[in-house]
């Protein structure tokens, strides 16, 4: 990035997934895919899968609602002005029963970039299996 940027409020890139509506707040493409900022605003079920990276680093600050993020040993139930740290190699899984809003920020990843991608894929792409896995892992994304 060589100038400032300024992404108000309801603005970024937009993302409106069934499970969750994420604004990207900071991309990857300014930060040499160093970090990026994801506002996520969690709908009531949202469930994310067991997972881990090899690579990124995910810090969690919480502004609304009340999320558990699940762990092999511990479920951390976090509430507004929280903020959970998962470094490479820990497996975690996440859920909102009643919807919440997150900012999720993520150190040597580019999050933003694996949810543009699923952006343009078809309901064909999402149901094979193999290709879901190919990209997962090239965004440094490894359910289990």
């Amino acid at each position: 990035m060589k100038a400032k940027e300024v992404i108000r409020n309801g603005e970024g890139q937009n993302y409106n997934y069934s499970q969750d509506h994420c604004f990207i707040k900071l991309s990857s493409h300014h930060t040499n895919g160093e970090l990026c900022f994801v506002e996520d605003t969690l709908k009531p079920g949202f469930y994310l899968a067991r997972h881990h990276h090899k690579i990124m680093t995910e810090v969690f600050y919480f502004l609304e609602g009340e999320v558990d993020l699940i762990f092999d040993n511990e479920t951390i139930h976090c509430k507004p002005g929280d903020t959970v740290t998962v470094p490479p190699n820990v497996w975690h899984a996440a859920s909102c029963e009643k919807g919440g809003k997150m900012l999720s920020i993520f150190k040597n990843g580019q999050f933003d970039l694996y949810l543009e991608k699923l952006s343009k894929m078809s309901a064909s792409d999402f149901a094979d299996s193999e290709l879901m896995k190919t990209i997962a892992a090239e965004f440094d994304i490894y359910e289990g």
